[in-house]
This record gives C-alpha cells, sequence and structure tokens, in this order.
C-alpha cells in the first residue's frame, strides 16, 4: 500500500522517496512541489499549520528548482492569519530580519522596501532586527516584499517568539564560531609575527623566514575570508544598492592591508602586516559580538510577552470539549479555561469565579478577582476555578498582540535628533573615504613607510558605528522598562514628548479617584417622599438602577445592586458626561448631574452628585463616594517638584472638585463642564504650554484626542484606551511619575549617546590623520565606543 503525502494527501508514486523533517519526523511527500511548500512552512517556523489544520493542502505544483519561490507559500491567506493583521485598510506584519549589523542596514532596507508600489509603511529596528511592515494587498505581496529584502542581502521572517529565538541561538553560533576560528588563527600569527619583530629568528636563513611569511599567509587567509565576511557581504550589499554603510570603510580596512601583506610575501619585498590584520578583524568581531550581546538582551520584551500566548485552547462545542489552535479561535467562540491555565484569547467570563494573574501584563503581581461579565486577557493565567468564557475577538486583535506591536512601532520611531544623525551618518561615511585618500596622498609623499597604516588607522577609527546605535538601542531599553512596569506606549512620539510636558489635565473621577461609588445617602421629593421612607427609597433607586444599566460611566456601578429586572425601560437615551433620559414603566425619567437637570436658582439649593427626575419634578438626590487613590497625592507633589502646572477637569458639581483639591493642592480645578467644554480648556491651556491629559472615560475621548499627549487608565473604557498615546496597564497613577522619569532620563542618554559619539570622532580624526593612533589602537577604540553607547542605553532597564 503506497503512503500518502503528508502534506497534500495524495498517494506517494512509487520510486519517489522524497521526505521533509516536521517536527523531529521525516514525512513523506509525493512531488518536489509539495517537499519545497513543505520546507518553507518549516524554516519559517509556521509548523502549526499541520498540527491544527482541518484538511490537506492543495497540492504544490512541480516545479523546476529554479522556479521555486521560498516565499511564496506564505501568500496563503490561511498561513497568514496566524502573524498578519488588517491596520487602516492595510495589511500588516512584523517580520524577523536576519543579517542586520547596525542601523545603516535598517536604514537601507527601508528605502528599498519603501520604493516597492503598495507599501504604506515600512519601520526597521535595528537593535532588534525586526520589521513592521504595512501594505496593500491589490499591489503587492508579501512574497515579493520578503523577495526584496533577500535581494538586498537580508533575509525576513514571519516574526515568531520561537523562530526569532532560533535566530538569535543561530547568529550567536556563527559569531562564536568566527570569532573561535579567527582567535586561534590570530594568536598563531601573532607569535611568528612576535618572533621576527624582536630578533627570535635573527640567525635564521632567509629562506625560513620567507617560509614563516608563507605560514602567517595561510593562517591569515581564514581570519579574512571566513571571519570578516559579514563585513564584506553588509558592504557589498549597500554599494550595490548606492549607499554607504558602517562596514565599508571595515571591508576596505581589513582588504588593504592584506593585499598589502600578500604583495610583500609574493614579492619578496617590504613589510608582512599579517599579525595587524588579524588581530584587527578579531577585535572587531568581538566589538560586533558584545553589541550583538547586548541588543539582544534589549530586544527580549516582544519575544517573551508572545511566548506567553498558549498552543492550544478547549474549544466548547455543543456541550463537547475539544483542542484547537489558539491561533484558530474566532469571535463568539465558547472556551473553557482549567486552573492554572494560560488564557488563549482576550474573553468575557459566561460562568465561573477566579483569581486571575495579570503580572505579565501589568506588572502587577496581586490576582484579581475576575466573575461573570468581567472580561480576561490572552496570555493571562487562570487560578483557581474552571471559567466558562466567550471570545472577544481572534488572537491578532489581542491586547497582548496589540503590546508587541505597539512596543516595536514605539521603538522603531526615530526622534528629530536621530533622523538628522541619520542623515549625518550617511555622509559622515562619505567624508571618511574623503579624508582618508586625502591623508594617503600626504603621507605617500612625506614618509611613503608610514602612509599605509596611517590611511588604515583613519579608515578604522572614524566608523561611525556608535553613531548609529545611538537612538535604536535607547529607545528599545526604555520601552522595556515602562512595559515591565506595566505602562503601555500605543504612539512612537510619547518618550520625546513626555520631557517636553509642562502641565498636565486630570480627570476627576476614575482618574484622581477609584471610581468605585458607594451610595451612601438618599433623598427622596414628591410623591416618593409621601409614601414610607424606606419604600420610596427603593422605588427611586430601582429606578435608577433601571436607567444607569445603559451607562459606562463609574457612576452607574453604584446603582447595580438595586437593580430591579422586572423594571422595562425604553426610548433611553444617554448625554455623554451629563447623564441618561428614557422611560421606565412607561414614565419619562432622567437622571444626572444637577447641573444638567435643574436650572442655577434650583442647582444651588442642592449638593448632591446625582438628581432623578420625573418630567420636570425633582423626585431624588443621590449622595455618592468616591475615595481618593493612594497615589494620587504623591503624583501631585512630584509634577509641582517638576514646574508642571496641574489642572482638573471635571463634568462633577464644584463643591465635590473643591474638597478633591484642597487635599491635592493642584493648581486649578473647572468643574461642570461638558466633553466639548473640556476640550476648549485643554485647547486655551496649549497657547501657553504643551499639555498631557489623563482620563478614563467615554466622555474624556475628544479632549484626550484634542492634547499634545494622552494617557488613559487601565481600567477605563475602551474607547478612552483606543485614543490614548499611553495606557496605564497597572492602573496606578505612579505610572505616570515613572513614564516622566524614564522619559526624561531616555532624552538625556540619547543626548549623551551622540556627544559621546561625535565627540569622540571629532577627537580621534585629527590623531589618525596626523598619524598619533596605530591600527590596533584604532580598532580598539571603535569597539569601545559602540559598546559604551550600547551599555550606557542598557542603564534605562535598570530602576
Amino acid at each position: 500500500m503506497s503512503k500518502a503525502c503528508f502534506h497534500c494527501g495524495e498517494p506517494v508514486p512509487n520510486g519517489i522517496n522524497l521526505l521533509t523533517n516536521i517536527e523531529s519526523i521525516n514525512q513523506p511527500m509525493c512531488c518536489i512541489g509539495c517537499q519545497a511548500v513543505a520546507q518553507t512552512i518549516v524554516d519559517n517556523g509556521l509548523t502549526d499549520y499541520y498540527r491544527f489544520r482541518s484538511a490537506p493542502a492543495q497540492k504544490g505544483e512541480v516545479l523546476i528548482p529554479e522556479q521555486l519561490q521560498r516565499n511564496e507559500i506564505l501568500d496563503d491567506e490561511s498561513l497568514q492569519n496566524e502573524f498578519a493583521y488588517y491596520h487602516d485598510g492595510f495589511k500588516e506584519t512584523i517580520l524577523t530580519i536576519d543579517g542586520i549589523s547596525c542601523s545603516a542596514c535598517a536604514w537601507l532596507i527601508e528605502m528599498q522596501v519603501s520604493k516597492l508600489d503598495g507599501i504604506n509603511k515600512i519601520t526597521v529596528n535595528a537593535t532588534t532586527q525586526r520589521a513592521t511592515v504595512q501594505w496593500q494587498e491589490s499591489q503587492v505581496k508579501l512574497s515579493e516584499i520578503l523577495s526584496l529584502i533577500d535581494k538586498i542581502g537580508y533575509h525576513g521572517l514571519p516574526f515568531k517568539a520561537s523562530s526569532a529565538e532560533k535566530i538569535n541561538k543561530k547568529q550567536a553560533k556563527s559569531f562564536i564560531k568566527r570569532l573561535g576560528i579567527s582567535g586561534i588563527l590570530m594568536m598563531q600569527v601573532m607569535m611568528i609575527a612576535f618572533g621576527l619583530y624582536f630578533g627570535a629568528f635573527s640567525d635564521m636563513a632567509e629562506h625560513n623566514v620567507i617560509y614563516l611569511r608563507w605560514a602567517s599567509f595561510f593562517l591569515t587567509l581564514p581570519i579574512v575570508t571566513y571571519g570578516a565576511y559579514p563585513f564584506y557581504k553588509s558592504a557589498f550589499f549597500s554599494l550595490k544598492a548606492r549607499q554607504l554603510s558602517m562596514d565599508v570603510p571595515v571591508s576596505i580596512a581589513i582588504i588593504l592591508a592584506f593585499l598589502a601583506s600578500c604583495w610583500a610575501t609574493f614579492t619578496q619585498q617590504g613589510e608582512v602586516y599579517f599579525e595587524s590584520v588579524s588581530m584587527f578583524t578579531f577585535l572587531i568581531l568581538i566589538g560586533k559580538f558584545l553589541e550583538f550581546r547586548a541588543r539582544s538582551r534589549a530586544a527580549d520584551v516582544s519575544a517573551n510577552l508572545l511566548k506567553l500566548m498558549p498552543m492550544t485552547a478547549t474549544k466548547i462545542e455543543q456541550g463537547v470539549e475539544r483542542f484547537i489552535s489558539a491561533n484558530h479561535l474566532k469571535a463568539d467562540d465558547i472556551i473553557l479555561i482549567k486552573p492554572g491555565e494560560t488564557i488563549p484569547a482576550d474573553s468575557e467570563i459566561i460562568t465561573g469565579t477566579s483569581q486571575i494573574n495579570e503580572a505579565m501584563l501589568s506588572g502587577e503581581q496581586l490576582p484579581l478577582k475576575k466573575t461573570t461579565l468581567d472580561n480576561i486577557f490572552a496570555g493571562t493565567i487562570n487560578g483557581d476555578s474552571n471559567l466558562t468564557a466567550k471570545v472577544k475577538h481572534n488572537n491578532q486583535e489581542s491586547f497582548l498582540s496589540q503590546l508587541i506591536r505597539l512596543s516595536e512601532n514605539a521603538q522603531s520611531h526615530k526622534p528629530k535628533l536621530a533622523k538628522l544623525s541619520d542623515k549625518i551618518a550617511q555622509y559622515f561615511v562619505a567624508l571618511i573615504l574623503i579624508v582618508t585618500i586625502m591623508t594617503a596622498i600626504y603621507w605617500m609623499q612625506h614618509a611613503p613607510a608610514e602612509a599605509f597604516w596611517i590611511t588604515l588607522s583613519v579608515l578604522v577609527v572614524t566608523c561611525p558605528c556608535a553613531l548609529s546605535l545611538a537612538t535604536p538601542t535607547a529607545l528599545t531599553c526604555a520601552t522595556t522598562r515602562l512595559n515591565r512596569e506595566g505602562i503601555m506606549i500605543k504612539s512612537a512620539h510619547v518618550l520625546e514628548t513626555m520631557p517636553e510636558i509642562d502641565a498636565m489635565a486630570f480627570d476627576k473621577t476614575g482618574t484622581l479617584t477609584t471610581g468605585e461609588f458607594s451610595l451612601v445617602k438618599v433623598k427622596t421629593y414628591g410623591d416618593f417622599s409621601a409614601e414610607n421612607t424606606l419604600e420610596g427609597q427603593q422605588q427611586v433607586l430601582a429606578i435608577a438602577a433601571a436607567l444607569e444599566a445603559h451607562s459606562a460611566h463609574p457612576l452607574a456601578k453604584a446603582f447595580s445592586p438595586y437593580r430591579d429586572f422586572n423594571q422595562t425601560t425604553t426610548q433611553v437615551v444617554v448625554a455623554p458626561g451629563a447623564g441618561i433620559s428614557g422611560e421606565v414603566n412607561n414614565q419619562h425619567y432622567r437622571i444626572g448631574k444637577s447641573s444638567w437637570l435643574l436650572d442655577d436658582n434650583q442647582n444651588t439649593a442642592y449638593s448632591a452628585q446625582c438628581v432623578l427626575m420625573q418630567g420636570e419634578t425633582l423626585v431624588a438626590e443621590f449622595y455618592l463616594h468616591d475615595g481618593l487613590r493612594n497615589d494620587a497625592k504623591p503624583l501631585i507633589e512630584f509634577l509641582h517638584q517638576q514646574d508642571i502646572e496641574t489642572t482638573m477637569l471635571s463634568g462633577d458639581n464644584l463643591q465635590g472638585c473643591n474638597k478633591l483639591q484642597s487635599i491635592l493642592q493642584l493648581k486649578s480645578v473647572q468643574a461642570n463642564l461638558s466633553a466639548q467644554d473640556k476640550v476648549n480648556a485643554i485647547k486655551q491651556q496649549q497657547a501657553t504650554h504643551t499639555v498631557a491629559m489623563i482620563g478614563d472615560g467615554v466622555n474624556d475621548s475628544p479632549v484626550l484626542g484634542a492634547a499634545h499627549l494622552s494617557i488613559a487608565m487601565g481600567s477605563g473604557t475602551d474607547i478612552a484606551k483606543n485614543g490614548a498615546d499611553v495606557i496605564l496597564l497597572n492602573n496606578k497613577l505612579k505610572g505616570v511619575q515613572t513614564l516622566r522619569q524614564v522619559s526624561v532620563r531616555t532624552a538625556r542618554i540619547i543626548k549623551q549617546n551622540y556627544l559621546w559619539a561625535f565627540g569622540y570622532n571629532a577627537i580621534v580624526l585629527p590623531l589618525a590623520v596626523t598619524g598619533h593612533i596605530a591600527p590596533y589602537m584604532a580598532v580598539i577604540g571603535m569597539s569601545a565606543s559602540s559598546i559604551l553607547v550600547v551599555s550606557n542605553s542598557l542603564r534605562l532597564l535598570k530602576k
């Protein structure tokens, strides 16, 4: 009986013995087309496709090897659902890019790919070695994008934590192998060179000295070919694209030094410098390896977050449980989450109550109690009880996936200083080459014996690697630190704008206060007060609860315990930031702020936060208590120390706002504001200040959009969080202080990095040109400057 093709399910013809290793098992393939497609799926880390597919794949076309396109399989819609999603009408995905050595590589990829028709945006982060790409499917395919990246000398894959980790390990092994071979051979070359320099072979015959030179040549050959290969490759593709990368002067230096030594060996005239070439290449490799290790450490955050996502989920269909891939969950699927399991998708609890650990998202270690109708998020951990939940959307739209994508976007953002340095760096490499040529010409005329090595030193010592690392490493480390603290940056400009903020406006309810209202007093009027007092209170509370059930305002939660489901509510209209009107049991009522429902004379006579009207008649006043956040006062004190003006913009009554102002010592307060009033207040303040706004409610979304920088509380409404630049996942105001401190520190460290990078080159260039820096000193200086910049940025990871 013939075997079935593992890919398409068709019988394998007799005499065909094609195999593909899938999850450590050699699986049979019926043709070279299926084998090529299956191998591509394996190479891109998408083997989940085979584990959870519901039917065999289509048969791969039988193509000759020259026509096989490795990337075409990734255009398959079912595969793209695992790593791509739609955003603003464009397809978007994160790619892992193999072969990036500095920001010049990132710049080169951005420039080349952006030229393709259909590309809306591409940003490449040299530190994380990842790219975020947006494209129009009708104009360009993902396979074309990946093929262009391959063409310019790099290798792109859909970003998955497992594949990113494999690539990092592969690169680390490659680095270590090159270092090991180059280091061992360099020591042999150095021993021969020291013997020749210090006269150990002075009594040796001339032909033996020539023999030692040839030995040095053969020992150096693997170092300048295999060891230095990455530099040549990067330089070649940048020149091919008519750009100048940092590796161009390095490659020229290695090649010139080696060729000069080869000429001296072949002609038996002049000096050989194999030991300098060997040491030069080895030291550069050490610097690149240390830089790679530092960048890998800084880039771990997104990969680690993605690892939180479970592979499988328990789906309930017609009362039957079955395991499926978590990636295949869709909106409205019903899932079972057992104690200790990781929640596979953003969901709403249908039945059950449990403790949920959200530390991986918010940084808060204490588990949170979640019960029916509460939202739970993918990647968080269920504690002690079974939960049945309804999936809200697929994993590509989950909160965790958004966090990863937004982190990538934030890390890829280039401040104005960084954009300027990118332009300078391109011209700087050209300037280095011009100065090098002029240096060579001068010293060839005045000191021919020293000309070569002085020229070599100029090439190496001024390589602007540190300049290219100044910004991306700092932004990556800062974003990583903030994610650990439960602060989610959504907009790329946040770290650049936050240090410039000199005024901060706050919403009151749910922002400066906890938003957890409790009803402390009820006053009834009219017919309701004429009845038994307790009975009248119960009636007005039931009416109020029926109306407030349609509101997302935190105040509405205080009425939920009094809900009477026998009440019928119709024609409900919500006035954001003001109140609600509707018919309850065929009677028209309005509930909301006294300033909205009462005229000025009446409003001054009543002090309740909330009143209930039947027609035009006042029937009840509700007095509620909302506790102050315990970190509100320390934050206001910190902002005042930073000379940042503080303002409260609230829709609540003036009495409650004044009471809060007296506790917090806010600079100013405005009460009884509508959503438009808040926007007008912010715009007025923006005439003289750079303003940040912090809010949490539906009525805060317009003012959040108007501010220079907007911050939403993690417990806030979805519309507020969607429109904000920053979300405090930990729901703590202390996060604003952390954000300010980290952003100010990031700006300072970026400036320090640039000061060092420019200062170093400004100091060493004249010294190299005048012949005061030897080649080995140039190598050490170049590597040390890059490591110093990366190490300085890594300080942002520490508190």
